[in-house]
């Protein structure tokens, strides 16, 4: 197998700087651009900021850290909830029938190390039991707009302490109802479900280790107005209905902490607020100039290790370019479960196929040359193209084009050869 001419493992760095292991000389070193701070997942298993401009080496995996990281690019986001931590009265959350404690035992570690959890209990009383952000100061939402909600939760004791519901405003924004239960002892989705028909609506469940679960909603405003903002609800049984009603068992104990709305489809990486909203930045990353010596302008191989999670549309895992979508080659993800490769030159379209690609961890490998195009996944050739001209490049992006449409998942690695391997290396290269 030849040695790339450009290797990206994401590990060392500096601010604005991520560096490549292939060449050592500089030129294939990428500019980080977030002029923000954001969160990622580090080695010790905790939520934890970064600095701007500081690239995201995010450890996640499904219960813990495992391996090495990978390279987190995220597309801007806002948290619309306020006071997304400490979820009291007089904080812009109110508690409805709902008992709220702190403290600083094990069973208060919050996601990011803090003592910061909170502690809810039902009262005794008959009726629903839950609470919500954004009150008395409401969001305003927008008719045809998705909304994504999230927050972490943590088994405590008593039926109310093992599930929990994830709902919408029930003042007519949302006039599906949509609404989803979760079981934090089985670590799953238990119901989704609503009153009428909305493409839109999903729920997910991840798990954070140290028993913490991020739970997530996603449905459609249907109908333009202010509204209360990330509803938790307490319920007794994995199947109740939307904001059921039952009688409290005041010994009961659910723990949550870092609640999160904002628009789209997926939850994106946790935004801390207080008395307002709060943002994050898009991560732009891409390196120019002199790496168009490590690019094969005729004939070349592109390869990614991805963690795909979130399949958004038209996504870049990497896109080689001359800074323009004139003159590109592009693997990118498209919704709901598939890679695409286009290539235009020109702004001629060269070539555009895709194939179906799962959640999780995938090898691609992209062979390139003038009428002889070919894709690996994960060992297997998956499309071709033999009638296709190869646009000269001078740029790699990776997670976007020209910071377009932003990945929203993460690179294990990428690299690329000065020449068209041939198809037996490419399945090679590519084999789990």
């Amino acid at each position: 197998m030849p040695t790339p001419s450009l290797l990206i493992v994401p590990a060392r760095f500096k601010t604005g700087k991520l560096y490549s292991q292939i060449p050592t000389s500089g030129a294939g070193d990428f500019t980080v651009t977030r002029n923000t701070a954001a969160r990622r997942f580090d080695s010790a298993g905790l939520v934890a900021s970064v600095a701007s401009g500081i690239p995201r080496l995010d450890y996640f995996t499904s219960g813990g850290v495992t391996g090495c990281p990978a390279l987190l690019v995220e597309p801007a986001g806002t948290n619309l909830a306020f006071h997304s931590e400490i979820w009291a009265s007089g904080n812009n959350w109110a508690l409805e029938a709902v008992t709220r404690v702190t403290g600083s035992t094990s069973a208060f570690l919050a996601p990011d190390g803090s003592f910061s959890a909170n502690a809810l209990s039902p009262t005794s009383v008959s009726g629903f039991h839950g609470l919500y952000s954004n009150s008395p100061t409401q969001n305003t939402y927008i008719s045809g707009t998705i909304y994504t909600q999230s927050a972490f939760f943590k088994q405590g004791t008593g039926v109310a302490g093992r599930y929990v519901q994830l709902t919408y405003t029930g003042g007519g924004q949302f006039t599906q109802n949509g609404y989803a239960n979760f079981d934090l002892q089985l670590g799953t989705v238990a119901v989704v479900s609503g009153t009428s028909a909305d493409t839109n609506r999903t729920a997910r469940i991840e798990n954070y280790g140290n028993g913490w679960y991020r739970c997530s909603l996603t449905a459609t405003c249907n109908a333009a107005g202010n509204g209360i903002g990330v509803l938790p609800v307490l319920v007794n049984a994995s199947g109740n209905t939307r904001a059921q009603s039952f009688s409290g068992t005041v010994t009961d104990t659910l723990y949550g902490w870092g609640a999160q709305l904002e628009t789209g489809s997926v939850a994106t990486s946790y935004i801390p607020t207080t008395a307002g909203t709060g943002s994050r930045s898009a991560d732009v990353i891409s390196v120019t100039g002199a790496v168009s010596g490590s690019i094969g302008q005729t004939e070349g191989t592109i390869y990614a290790e991805v963690d795909v999670r979130n399949f958004t549309n038209s996504a870049r895992v990497i896109a080689l370019s001359d800074g323009t979508g004139a003159n590109a080659i592009n693997l990118q993800l498209l919704s709901p479960d598939r890679i695409r490769v286009t290539v235009n030159l020109s702004s001629s379209n060269q070539a555009d196929f895709s194939a179906v690609m799962p959640a999780g961890v995938n090898k691609l490998a992209l062979g390139y040359a003038q009428n002889n195009i070919a894709l690996y996944l994960n060992g297997t050739s998956v499309g071709t193209d033999t009638s296709c001209n190869i646009p000269a490049t001078n740029k790699v992006d990776l997670g976007s084009l020209n910071g377009g449409t932003i990945l929203n998942d993460r690179i294990r690695a990428a690299a690329l050869y000065t020449t068209r391997l041939t198809n037996a290396e490419l399945a090679t290269l590519t084999t789990p």
